[in-house]
């Protein structure tokens, strides 16, 4: 444009804010940190129409059976655990959260991510008196489900992560923490997080390559997917020391909700099942299993983002294969999932082939009734004009 050649660019070499911003559209390399272009995502499962895939979802899955990887599929790849961590995050606080009398439904929603429904609301208020509720920084939302009338008028508590902060605003009180700027890395209860996460993977040296912001404002910080199967391994080991198993099993539709898959693992498991989801494609499955005396961590991860339909197909066949009966999603439009045999370990393929991703009451509507060369002759006439009169 005519005069614009003179005005400097915003996030130009020296001006404000510049340094945030990348310096080449392609993107820098990092060591140690690899770009979507660079992993090799696998096939997880895919949707055909009349036996041609027309979607494929690609991504990575782990199992881990203690601190042991036992089948990695789709690389090693370094994420954010997002909201996948909150039972993690509890950790910091079960102790005294326990001493103060929390009721088990409160211990639920603080490792939920919610609908926002009226008693997940009326849960995650419970645990701060009202002085305290202006304290509370995470973002103004509206439910994340509704039903019937429909809320538009956004307020912290519908947000999907405010029982974790409500939980957390009360736990800092209880421990004697400044809850001044809480959501900042430099809070009290970040550096014990960290210690956290470094005993769950018995790391006590490691260090996360990036922190960054989650949805809700708080730290997020970066793991393999290797590294995240070995923590939800270690919920399974150790889910009687603290109250995190027993509260989210007992109340799974406070973890997520109405048709929530986290909410209908934790269903099928009836107490053997501990699962989390995760922003941008992420579920943690925790299995205690006598095949896995150590812990089963498994986790999901879809390379391009949330799919919560196609993560469902995924989660359904690695937990059919080890005894739970997951239903199956809402059907697809005319098409039919298949699932990729190199979701789970060798030695499970052939349970695998057991685990339909479509019921008896979902019709075969993919595909038309007859062949299409036999319905074409049998319609087309030889004189085009006959039964038309002379």
């Amino acid at each position: 444009m005519e005069g614009r050649e003179n005005v400097p660019s915003s996030v130009s070499p020296g001006r404000p804010g510049s340094s945030l911003y990348p310096s080449n559209p392609l993107g820098e390399r990092h060591d140690g940190i690899a770009t979507g272009r660079d992993v090799e995502w696998e096939p997880l499962v895919d949707f055909r129409r009349m036996d041609i895939s027309e979607n494929t979802i690609h991504g990575a899955i782990a199992w881990a059976h203690g601190d042991e990887i036992v089948h990695s599929f789709g690389g090693n790849v370094l994420i954010y655990g997002r909201s996948m961590m909150k039972p993690f995050t509890m950790k910091i606080f079960t102790e005294a959260l326990s001493k103060a009398g929390l009721s088990s439904e409160q211990m639920a929603i603080s490792c939920s991510s919610h609908n926002g429904d009226t008693e997940h609301v009326a849960a995650a208020q419970s645990m701060l008196s009202e002085s305290e509720w202006g304290l509370m920084q995470c973002p103004l939302d509206v439910p994340l489900i509704q039903f019937g009338r429909q809320v538009r008028r956004p307020r912290r508590w519908f947000h999907t992560c405010s029982g974790e902060h409500a939980a957390m605003l009360k736990g800092m009180r209880l421990m004697g923490i400044s809850r001044a700027g809480y959501t900042l890395p430099s809070s009290g209860w970040f550096p014990l997080y960290l210690d956290v996460l470094r005993r769950m993977m018995g790391k006590p040296d490691w260090e996360p390559l990036r922190v960054a912001k989650d949805g809700c404002g708080l730290p997020t910080v970066s793991n393999t997917v290797d590294e995240l199967a070995v923590m939800m391994a270690g919920l399974a080991a150790e889910k009687d020391d603290d109250w995190i198993w027993d509260a989210m099993t007992k109340h799974p539709d406070l973890v997520g909700g109405f048709n929530r898959l986290d909410s209908t693992c934790l269903k099928a498991g009836e107490g053997k099942i501990l699962a989390k989801e995760g922003a941008d494609g992420l579920l943690g499955i925790s299995v205690d299993h006598p095949d896995w005396p150590k812990g089963l961590g498994i986790v999901i991860k879809i390379a391009h983002g949330w799919n919560s339909q196609a993560t469902w197909y995924v989660a359904r066949a690695v937990l059919g294969v080890l005894g739970f009966e997951l239903r199956n999603p809402y059907p697809l439009h005319r098409q039919k999932a298949f699932i990729v045999p190199g979701i789970v370990p060798e030695m499970m393929r052939e349970a695998l082939e057991e685990v339909v991703t479509w019921d008896e009451w979902d019709p075969d509507r993919d595909r038309f009734s007859m062949d299409w060369k036999e319905y074409s002759e049998g319609v087309t006439r030889q004189n085009p004009f006959a039964n038309e009169g002379s």
